[in-house]
């Protein structure tokens, strides 16, 4: 028996490390050579800092409120705004 929870353990280690590299790994669709979806590829300059999707897409990825609105808005796949009201990342208490 202990084997077998030792076993269900490590494959569940497994699965989430592999699930975390998924998630955070910046998508290679996303390049600079002037073809596909130039939404992905322009960075939006604001006052204080510019960002640019790089393939994030969950909260925890973000540094700010700004940086998840940028992604929001203008990355594909995002997975911030779970209720779609147009507000990401409402139940994260660092922003």
């Amino acid at each position: 028996m202990k084997k077998i929870i030792l076993v269900g353990l490590l494959g569940f280690g497994a699965w989430s490390l592999y699930k975390q590299s998924i998630d955070t790994a910046p998508s290679a669709i996303h390049t600079s050579s002037g073809s596909g979806d130039l939404r992905s590829e322009a960075p939006i300059h604001s006052t204080h800092q510019s960002f640019r999707c790089d393939g994030r897409q969950h909260c925890s990825q973000m540094t700010s409120r700004a940086e998840a609105e940028f992604f929001t808005r203008n990355c594909p796949n995002t997975k911030m705004d779970g209720d779609r009201d147009g507000i990401p990342c409402e139940n994260d208490s660092r922003f």
